[in-house]
């Protein structure tokens, strides 16, 4: 799906307009006009239509008119690992935007597509992450309060539609 921005002018007295790549706008903005034949300077971007991750994206990346298209070269270009990453990253470990634009997979974020901790903490116990657990005091293993305790260091969120916990490294 194409992503589709809208850059509104800060001068109340002109238009905006639609656009989907950088060329578009700048041909756009070159052209743009308000109410009394001055050129407008200074646009808010907005996001309008896209992919449900690329709006995260968006969001997480905070873009605005010198920016926004370093995010569209980047939201076609990055798969959804890449995508998430960044959206984890800074939008929610609060890393810093250059330290993780160029390549959000060298982030040390661990993440887990699962949706509750529980889950996460019969993972760990099936992973052997505790140590090999002999069969008859399996049954024994509290793993709701192994959940409450992965809450103080993971955390979980929802990205793209779907739930993912998350640890900042």
């Amino acid at each position: 799906m194409t992503i589709q921005l809208h850059a509104q002018p800060y001068d109340i007295s002109a238009n905006g307009f639609y656009f989907t790549s950088a060329n578009e706008y700048q041909a756009k903005a070159r052209n743009n006009r308000n109410d009394y034949g001055d050129p407008v300077e200074e646009y808010e971007i907005q996001f309008i239509d896209g992919e449900q991750i690329d709006c995260e994206l968006a969001q997480a990346w905070g873009f605005y008119q010198s920016n926004f298209g370093a995010f569209l070269g980047k939201a076609t270009s990055w798969n959804d690992d890449q995508k998430i990453r960044y959206i984890i990253a800074v939008g929610e470990c609060g890393f810093d935007h250059a330290a993780v634009k160029d390549d959000p997979l060298q982030i040390e974020i661990d993440i887990y597509p699962v949706a509750t901790m529980r889950e996460l903490a019969e993972q760990f116990i099936d992973e052997g992450l505790f140590g090999k657990i002999p069969e008859h005091l399996a049954n024994y293993i509290d793993i709701d309060a192994i959940a409450h305790d992965l809450t103080f260091d993971y955390t979980a969120t929802e990205i793209n539609g779907e739930s993912v916990i998350y640890r900042c490294a």
